[in-house]
């Protein structure tokens, strides 16, 4: 028989909520019954550990799930579970954040295997960052990162094996030495094994954590082709016959009038990204009042715009671009485009159309060229949400 614990106890106040976070919804359910149901179909027993105050809108979300119960948790994380293990049935107990609703069905059996061969076992994930210790401010020595794992929940044991780590750790009045279980029964029984987690696994912790784990981002750009007296007055660039677009030098009768290199598909591209992150324009970013962004390689910017993407811990899932002139001739160019990008924006899925205007309008009389952009983009550790949005001026 398996024994689930739910720790739902704590108070959550680094979200800033005025509830307990386990009540906040996440794809219109709450925090709490994404994780009861991610349980229901390996738990015999699931006990939710929760405050008293919160014992009455718990029991209403248990409704569903008639393998669960509400147990009355501790000012602790250690009480919480010492107090569900003293009521729990089964032989195997897990012990799980209701934080964490986006465990998968994987990383329960893994945990439930593990305990059935070897008496524990804990999901972690290997720890991608470097870390270090430090001391005062500074840093005074940094572990060899291929032996650091971060630990998850769930945290699997022979039940009877950890209640008597715990007893012990009570006893000896040490509980508050241990921020989790596997500490605990470390401490009291042996190291216990560990089983791959999973980076969507992730504890929801603060307000962003709660954001939409993606982001749609739209932009746009236009350009006029310049004429001789624009060149004579230093308007446009000296170079008639290209225009470049994704990187791209494409043969053109006229170029187009532009500070930069007037690459009016990365220009677009550029305000759907900053606009996904939550950033101001390119205009902020890359002002055409400043002299260092003159004839400016708008790859080598698009470059740094993905360097605010990637370190918000936001990927690029897929991107389209439309792109609209009536000349010169875009066709053959779309795949040296697309390849461009693919590798600019590290994604597969990129579109690029292009057509014409039908005669119509500024493009139409072929006094300009415009783009549009549209883009999707996913956080590290998909399905999970986002992070905050940057704060203009990273660039």
């Amino acid at each position: 028989m398996i024994t689930a614990v739910i720790c739902a106890a704590g108070s959550g106040t680094r979200t800033g909520f005025a509830e307990n976070k386990i009540f906040r919804e996440l794809n219109g359910l709450p925090v709490l019954t994404c994780t009861l149901s991610a349980f229901a179909p390996y738990a015999d027993e699931i006990l939710v550990a929760c405050r008293k105050t919160d014992e009455a809108r718990v029991a209403a979300l248990l409704a569903p799930f008639p393998a669960a119960k509400c147990v009355c948790g501790g000012a602790t994380r250690a009480e919480s579970v010492y107090a569900a293990l003293r009521e729990a049935r089964g032989d195997v107990v897990l012990v799980h954040d209701a934080a964490r609703p986006f465990v998968t069905g994987k990383v329960i059996e893994a945990c439930i295997a593990s305990v059935k061969r070897f008496g524990a076992g804990v999901a972690a994930v290997p720890v991608t960052d470097t870390v270090a210790h430090i001391r005062e401010g500074r840093i005074c020595d940094m572990p060899p990162r291929d032996a650091l794992y971060a630990l998850q929940t769930p945290q699997g044991f022979l039940t009877e094996k950890l209640l008597f780590a715990y007893e012990r750790a009570f006893a000896d009045r040490r509980e508050k030495e241990f921020t989790d279980d596997s500490g605990v029964y470390a401490a009291y029984l042996a190291p216990p094994p560990i089983v791959p987690g999973d980076a969507a696994n992730r504890k929801l912790t603060f307000r962003e954590d709660f954001l939409p784990a993606e982001r749609v981002g739209f932009g746009t750009d236009t350009h006029a082709f310049a004429h001789q007296d624009e060149i004579d007055r230093g308007i446009a660039r000296l170079n008639l016959n290209y225009i470049r677009l994704c990187g791209v030098t494409i043969p053109s009768d006229r170029a187009v009038e532009a500070h930069s290199d007037g690459d009016v598909a990365i220009h677009a591209l550029m305000d759907a990204l900053l606009s996904a992150i939550g950033a101001r324009d390119i205009g902020f970013h890359f002002p055409d009042t400043d002299p260092a962004y003159r004839n400016a390689d708008s790859m080598k910017l698009l470059d740094r715009v993905m360097k605010m993407v990637h370190g918000g811990g936001f990927f690029v899932k897929n991107a389209s671009i439309s792109i609209l002139a009536e000349r010169p001739k875009l066709s053959p160019y779309i795949e040296a485009m697309r390849e461009n990008l693919r590798a600019a924006i590290a994604c597969e899925t990129v579109a690029i159309a292009a057509g014409t205007n039908e005669k119509l309008g500024y493009i139409g009389e072929g006094r300009g060229i415009t783009a549009y952009a549209a883009v999707l983009l996913g956080k590290k550790g998909d399905p999970d949400p986002a992070i905050s949005p940057l704060k203009d001026g990273n660039a």
